[in-house]
């Protein structure tokens, strides 16, 4: 192979070559919002062309982000990363919520049922499939966030320490979602609370130092070594094309996948709880399958857990908002008890993960229990819809939803107590943290 084929700038040619057929199809269209698949456009062609844009658009994402953390910190590189990475999921959600503000009953509980299930999606899915790539990946590359160890599915992947504030902050989350569909939908208050969460979040990252940057190759290299004017142009750049070729494709992506499953009999409340939130995680899954590759687990378990955070505080507490301006007037999203036992599974699911991670790491085993449970209840679920008619299987899917939450439940409260002194030093940490991100002398050294 010549050597200027693997010249970085030729893989950024490559990766924005890949998005001209979504683009020439928009321009084509009138817009992206006028591609319907399955009515003036073939399903199969717009999940091909979609899906491509989206996979070059998730590597030129990745890149700017890589870029960026040589200017700022870390954290708040990958906060960003992370935003821009689910930004389809807020579109789509935004939609349903946006319906329903207009007088569609039923669009509020689809939004519910699309935040929840991309929620499941990415610890179930998610931080499950990542965790058992990058152990299996460590086979090849030299991947110091893998531990080795004795015994059957003990291997794990280790996480950076620092990330102790994004775990906590999302416990804080996780304990304030169970109480939210106590008052029958979500309203201004859960708004207040978990949207100033998050910006309580960035808060303390964007005031975190600026580290020295791990030593990448390939494109972050090309670009890092650059003077700050034009590495700047790239990132800034890079953030914004990429993420408009995310946002504008991963809806026609979803579209696309749900014509085809309906085509096969899949029902439609299945498949915009399940399908159209996986559709909107790949560029998510593909950044840190990217990151896995290069040896870099940690960065990207890193965006993961942020992805989850942004996820359960942003995109719940801006539901109640897109909500209000489209009924004119400050309201509650409303939705109906199936709904309500999704939001409590979908809590009981990340404080089961998060108590798997208040000892900094996750294992083979634990990956594989949090993917058991996760395929296990959305294939019960899928068997239950196609088997029984309603009222009859929404009364099942309610039990089952109903029992996992409390095998969920009973698996987290037994690992808290268990790893009690993890969560303490957890928590003595992310405080620590706090205080440096305000202090003058930055944040503390830590020792453990």
């Amino acid at each position: 192979m010549r050597s200027w084929l693997r010249h970085p700038l030729v893989a950024v040619g490559f990766a924005l070559v890949v998005t001209l057929p979504w683009i020439g199809l928009v321009l084509s269209a009138g817009g992206y919002s006028a591609i319907h698949p399955g009515e003036n456009i073939s399903a199969v062609v717009a999940v091909a062309i979609a899906g491509v844009a989206i996979l070059g658009g998730a590597f030129l994402l990745a890149w700017a982000a890589e870029t960026a953390e040589k200017d700022v910190p870390r954290a708040f590189a990958i906060a960003v990363l992370a935003v821009l990475a689910v930004a389809p999921e807020y579109a789509v959600d935004a939609l349903y919520a946006w319906r329903a503000g207009a007088g569609d009953a039923q669009a509020a509980n689809l939004a519910v049922a699309n935040m929840t299930g991309a929620n499941r999606i990415l610890i179930g899915l998610g931080w499950a499939g990542i965790a058992l790539f990058s152990i299996y990946r460590a086979t090849r590359t030299a991947d110091p966030a893998i531990q080795r160890r004795e015994g059957t599915l003990t291997d794990a992947v280790t996480l950076d320490r620092d990330i102790s504030i994004e775990i906590t902050f999302l416990l804080a989350a996780t304990a304030f979602a169970f109480f939210v569909p106590l008052n029958g939908g979500i309203g201004p208050l859960d708004t207040l609370f978990l949207v100033g969460l998050y910006v309580c979040y960035l808060v303390v990252v964007v005031r975190g130092d600026v580290e020295e940057p791990e030593a990448h190759v390939g494109v972050p290299a090309y670009f890092q070594g650059l003077a700050r004017v034009p590495r700047v142009l790239f990132i800034l750049a890079g953030f914004a094309f990429s993420g408009a070729i995310i946002f504008t494709a991963v809806h026609p992506f979803a579209e696309g996948l749900e014509t085809l499953g309906l085509q096969y009999g899949i029902p439609e409340f299945f498949m915009i709880q399940w399908v159209a939130p996986l559709a909107s995680e790949s560029p998510e899954l593909v950044i840190v399958a990217y990151l896995v590759n290069k040896a870099r687990s940690t960065a990207g378990f890193n965006a993961l857990i942020s992805s989850k955070l942004n996820q359960w505080t942003l995109l719940i507490g801006t539901l109640a908002v897109v909500y209000s301006i489209s009924a004119g007037a400050i309201g509650t999203l409303p939705f109906d008890g199936k709904q309500a036992a999704e939001i409590w599974i979908t809590a009981a699911q990340s404080l089961f993960a998060v108590a798997i991670l208040t000892n900094f790491e996750i294992s083979v085993r634990e990956a594989l229990v949090l993917f058991g449970l996760f395929a296990s209840q959305v294939l019960a679920e899928f068997y239950v819809i196609r088997t029984y008619a309603e009222p009859t299987a929404t009364s099942i899917s309610v039990t089952i939803l109903y029992a996992y939450t409390a095998l969920y439940l009973v698996l987290a409260v037994w690992l808290f107590v268990k790893r009690r002194e993890s969560v303490q030093r957890l928590l003595r940490r992310t405080l620590s943290d706090v205080r440096g991100a305000f202090s003058s002398s930055g944040r503390p050294e830590h020792t453990e």
